[in-house]
């Protein structure tokens, strides 16, 4: 990242868009070809990152703006990338929020003190300054921008409700999610009291994101699929409906248009609700039909995916085919391709380039023959 004067904090005179492919694509225009980024596109998987992290913490590294700058500017160096996504993490939130949350080296995210029974939500500051609070990943955003010098668009995002609820009480990641879901279940109140006071931070943290110069926007709605069908509707969907909305409604007062990507993993069952919330754009993994999930959203949004992370350990001529069959079956239009999850640490750069080389390729061929 280039550092030279105190204006890159500064959210304005940011340098003109060169490639806008991944808003019109958002918005379902039509694009020369099928725009391309990965979930975790900067990640350990490059070597440049590795390298860069080595022997620093990884909040205190989500905490510097130039540090989030260079990881999320490092992948776009190596790929043809139609986005950037800024480098930072969902359990920024509740750190905001007063939890005190650690990486644990061969663990991953820990909070020492989860909640464990619904007085432990008078632990939570009920008002967060989200600029004071989350002020480092605006300038993180404002000062990428200005850096990515108008190649690409920048994602901004955060956690969903019920994702995030679900890690203050388990403490970490989980298989069951059994504390959490024990909260749906014998403290309905207070589940909705915890998951009303998230909604409030995040549509904050968002509307923060744009200001500081964020042109989408992605809510990780990661552990839908321990939720069934029933307690999705009740504990996340309507948390997700309302972001949106009022996301929406306040950017519409400033006369600004921008787009939202919803993705809630596994949530199969929740493909039409999902989009008529209010999301331009909803993401799938990679265990939904492209062509299903078409015919299942009627065409009234974009979808973002789906490719199994996985496929990514096949040789490079077998990953072309992959994708080729994903274009067959969502379609050119209205359609952003991706992963259906995040990159993995030990996949490698060289087929990561093939991925995105093959849906340039490929939609570029296909939108020719329309």
């Amino acid at each position: 990242c280039i550092f030279t004067f105190p204006g890159h904090y500064l959210p304005k005179d940011f340098p003109q868009l060169q490639n806008d492919t991944f808003l019109r694509a958002a918005r379902g225009e039509e694009t020369q070809h099928v725009p391309v980024w990965c979930m975790r596109q900067a990640g350990r998987y490059l070597p440049e990152f590795r390298e860069s992290r080595a022997g620093k913490d990884f909040f205190e590294t989500c905490r510097s703006p130039e540090a989030c700058c260079e990881l999320t500017l490092q992948p776009l160096r190596r790929f043809p990338f139609d986005a950037a996504i800024i480098f930072s993490d969902i359990l920024v939130v509740p750190q905001a929020m007063g939890m005190d949350v650690q990486m644990v080296a061969g663990k991953g995210p820990t909070f020492p003190e989860p909640l464990k029974e619904p007085e432990d939500l008078q632990r939570l500051r009920v008002k967060v300054d989200v600029d004071k609070e989350l002020g480092y990943v605006f300038k993180a955003i404002t000062l990428t921008r200005h850096n990515l010098e108008g190649k690409v668009p920048l994602i901004g995002f955060t956690g969903a409700p019920w994702t995030l609820m679900s890690y203050m009480i388990e403490g970490g990641g989980s298989t069951t999610h059994a504390k959490a879901k024990r909260w749906l279940y014998r403290h309905p109140e207070a589940s909705h009291m915890l998951l009303r006071m998230l909604t409030d931070v995040i549509v904050e943290y968002l509307l923060g994101q744009v200001a500081a110069g964020a042109q989408a926007l992605q809510v990780f709605e990661s552990h839908a699929g321990i939720l069934g069908p029933v307690e999705f509707k009740e504990f996340s969907l309507p948390y997700l409906r309302d972001i949106a909305r009022r996301v929406k409604d306040k950017l519409k007062e400033a006369g600004q248009d921008v787009p939202m990507i919803a993705f809630a993993k596994d949530a199969h069952y929740a493909l039409e609700d999902l989009s008529q919330s209010h999301y331009e754009v909803v993401g799938l993994d990679w265990t939904i039909d492209p062509r299903s999930a078409r015919e299942r959203t009627g065409g009234k949004i974009s979808l973002q995916g789906n490719m199994d992370p996985c496929a990514l350990y096949a040789p490079k001529d077998r990953i072309s085919e992959t994708v080729k069959k994903m274009l067959e079956g969502f379609g050119t239009r209205g359609y952003i391709a991706n992963l259906g999850h995040g990159l993995y640490p030990d996949m490698d750069p060289e087929n990561v380039g093939a991925f995105v080389e093959a849906v340039h390729q490929h939609s570029k061929q296909m939108i020719k023959q329309m």
